[in-house]
């Protein structure tokens, strides 16, 4: 079976800009079948990575622009990152080459061989030294990259804290719904394919429809049944 080169692209947010990242991609890996996803939530709520997972074969290629595209969670990384490895995926860092996959590899294949002697003791130590210190190097990457999440949020809720002290009005007013082209484009798909209206989808069809995120959608819905 063909082995696939994949690039993954993710923003949280329908207002930032995924240009970059495919770019940054398609420059070192112009085969690369770029998959994007404009959403937040961890990993495993986001239903194009979840698509794209139980595609994967042995063999295939998924590249990141930088580690914190894959996940911003340093549990949760890690372990998708083992998985995956088990797997005989591919993974490449743009941004962090020294956790990719070959590099982990190299670390549990070079095992300084045996030699059935009393310095096995000391050999046994170095290889288990090695294949631990390439383990850490994946988890210090995904640590830092929550750490950089974490900061962002809380550099965010101080703006937010200090506006509000400031007197600005931060979001919409209470009771008013902001109406766009986009909403209502939303709205109208929501109507016609969802089974709780006129249609015949589950939530998570109609949200893929859509490409909105999840609290937007229901959003829509409650707005919806409330005849807004």
């Amino acid at each position: 079976m063909k082995q696939v080169v994949y690039g993954y692209c993710r923003v949280s947010t329908m207002k930032q800009s995924i240009r970059r990242q495919i770019d940054n991609i398609k420059k070192l890996y112009p085969e690369a079948v770029i998959v994007e996803e404009k959403y937040t939530g961890t990993t495993l709520d986001r239903p194009n990575w979840l698509r794209l997972y139980r595609k994967l074969k042995s063999g295939d290629t998924v590249i990141f622009d930088e580690v914190s595209r894959m996940s911003r969670d340093a549990e949760e990384g890690f372990r998708i990152y083992e998985e995956l490895y088990r797997k005989g995926i591919n993974l490449i860092f743009i941004k962090e080459p020294h956790i990719n996959t070959d590099t982990y590899k190299k670390a549990v294949n070079n095992s300084i061989p045996m030699t059935n002697t009393n310095v096995d003791y000391i050999l046994e130590g170095i290889n288990k030294y090695l294949l631990s210190l390439a383990k850490e190097q994946i988890k210090i990457a995904f640590n830092q990259a929550e750490k950089e999440a974490d900061f962002i949020r809380q550099r965010t809720k101080e703006g937010i804290a200090q506006a509000r002290l400031d007197g600005k009005q931060i979001g919409h007013p209470e009771g008013v719904v902001l109406v766009t082209k986009k909403s209502i484009k939303a709205k109208e798909i929501i109507k016609k394919q969802s089974r709780d209206f006129d249609g015949m989808l589950s939530d998570v069809d109609v949200m893929k429809l859509t490409g909105i995120t999840r609290n937007t959608y229901y959003k829509y819905k409650k707005e919806l049944k409330e005849g807004i």
